[in-house]
């Protein structure tokens, strides 16, 4: 019987700074294509047109203070602030551990420092959208989705060479 791979231990990294012993929760950026209903004459029930990629967000949360993130707050390029999520992944059944690796670009949407009271921990929470994507397991890319570039990669295929390709891109 096969057991599952789970998550055993993570780091992230901002704009190259290691985030170790800092950040408690990153919540995975949720993939999600955006899709619209579609029927017409002759078809026996509707299908969905895929329209694109939603809109790619991450959450995460550290233990108390980041001055990097508030001084990043606000910041104009659409891909000024690079995350690098790291995750130690262990199969329960065999111990053997995958790397997870998760690369965005973009920029802080929201930061929560939290409450003030004292005597208790505290917790800095931070959203940031991502224009860029990168999903890395093992060493190889398994997804990349660039949303300025148009590029849109799943397990080594270009799904936007041939629309890139009819717009003069």
């Amino acid at each position: 019987m096969a057991l599952p791979s789970k998550l055993k231990n993570l780091n992230l990294f901002n704009d190259g700074l290691s985030y170790i012993g800092q950040v408690t929760e990153f919540k995975l950026p949720t993939l999600t294509r955006k899709m619209e209903e579609y029927r017409a004459g002759g078809m026996l029930g509707p299908i969905d047109i895929d329209l694109g990629q939603e809109k790619i967000e991450a959450e995460w949360k550290c233990g108390g203070l980041m001055l990097d993130v508030l001084r990043q707050y606000g910041a104009v390029s659409h891909n000024a602030v690079q995350l690098r999520f790291a995750g130690g992944y262990q199969r329960e059944d065999s111990g053997e551990v995958d790397s997870v690796e998760i690369v965005i670009r973009g920029r802080h949407t929201e930061i929560d420092a939290g409450t003030g009271k004292v005597g208790d921990d505290t917790e800095f929470s931070v959203k940031t959208t991502a224009s860029y994507y990168k999903l890395t397991v093992n060493g190889r890319t398994e997804i990349e989705i660039d949303l300025v570039g148009m590029v849109f990669m799943v397990n080594g295929v270009d799904r936007q060479s041939a629309l890139r390709r009819a717009i003069g891109a």
